[in-house]
């Protein structure tokens, strides 16, 4: 996938997880990398690990995706910078969990902010971009948004129902600007993230690690969870021209779990 050398793309949520480890693979591919998240320490870090790597040029935006200047900031110092666009890969997530009896407003919408709203607005904001580059969006969503995988997951669950939507229906709308737009859906996927997702419902570090392990059984395939290289290799794999007639898809990387409706 040598064509993502040289090629600009912005990266949410790069501080950790899918979008630290997106970021890192990129950077062996000599892309120029936009990287955002609200943690400023591993954010840098990150990207001091993407120079390493062989990244051309990295910029790191500290920023809050719920917040509507830090999002036009963070597409304006890129285009700034780079003057171009290529790739915008959606992957900053809120996890909101709490059963129906005990979730607040300030969750729901929180998560909404980050997971919706964001992911629909940044695509606003880069596509004069990715139209003179005939670019493209990689949402990340989850395969929460067809099934109901753990119970206290349904404010979180129906965020990425909608960022599915959104992946569809700008899909279409934009297909005629030359743009693609699919999103990757992963399952269970240790990574911290997910670990600081569980911290919520009430259970300690020991409850955390046998959820971990209770989960591999839902994965048809192999019975193990998913690794985050594999996500990344279905992001890169939908940004690259390797996929250029593929748009509107939400490609599951789930071991089978979907087809178990767990």
């Amino acid at each position: 996938m040598s064509e993502l050398a040289s090629k600009v793309i912005v990266i949410t949520g790069a501080s950790s997880g899918i979008g630290a480890a997106t970021a890192k693979e990129l950077s062996k591919q000599g892309a120029l990398l936009s990287l955002t998240g609200r943690n400023e320490e591993r954010l840098a870090q990150v990207a001091d690990e993407c120079k390493k790597l062989g990244a051309k040029d990295v910029l790191h935006i500290v920023g809050d995706l719920s917040k509507q200047d830090d999002m036009e900031r963070i597409i304006k110092e890129t285009a700034d910078k780079f003057r171009e666009i290529h790739v915008l890969v959606n992957n900053a997530g809120f996890a909101a969990m709490s059963p129906i009896a005990d979730f607040t407003l300030d969750q729901f919408d929180r998560c909404f902010n980050v997971n919706v709203r964001a992911v629909l607005y940044l695509t606003k904001l880069a596509l004069p971009y990715l139209e003179k580059t005939k670019g493209n969006i990689v949402n990340i969503s989850s395969i929460s948004s067809s099934v109901y995988t753990i119970p206290g997951f349904i404010i979180y669950g129906t965020t990425k129902a909608a960022s599915d939507h959104i992946t569809k229906a700008s899909a279409l709308e934009l297909a005629k600007n030359g743009i693609r737009v699919n999103a990757v859906n992963p399952a269970a996927v240790e990574t911290n993230f997910g670990t600081v997702a569980l911290t919520p419902m009430g259970l300690d570090e020991e409850q955390i690690q046998a959820t971990w392990a209770e989960n591999k059984k839902l994965h048809p395939l192999n019975q193990r969870n998913i690794k985050v290289e594999e996500v990344v290799d279905a992001i890169l794999f939908l940004a690259s021209d390797k996929a250029t007639m593929i748009t509107g898809t939400c490609l599951r990387v789930d071991g089978g779990r979907t087809l178990t409706g767990q």
